[in-house]
């Protein structure tokens, strides 16, 4: 399997995003706060409060993958480009 082949575009949700979501979750949210289209076949990335998870939501015309990753000893440094959530 090739992940992230041809990704159209990369979307960063500045605002940090409860953990506990997984697929399902993380789609509505993409759909319903960032109003995108999440079967764009776009990555969108997902930083939790501490800095140290990232989840990736992507889908690839068979269906959705979902990476996480999680650091041992440091932080991610996390830019503010997108709001996830309106003010």
């Amino acid at each position: 399997m090739r992940m992230f082949v041809d990704v159209p575009t990369v979307y960063l949700c500045a605002d940090a995003v409860d953990f506990r979501k997984s697929i399902n979750g993380l789609a509505a949210l993409v759909e319903a706060e960032l109003e995108l289209p999440v079967l764009s076949g776009a990555l969108f990335v997902f930083c939790n409060k501490g800095r140290d998870k990232l989840k990736l939501l992507y889908w690839d015309n068979t269906g959705f993958a979902l990476w996480y990753k999680r650091l041992d000893k440091h932080k991610l440094k996390w830019p503010k480009l997108m709001s996830c959530h309106p003010p």
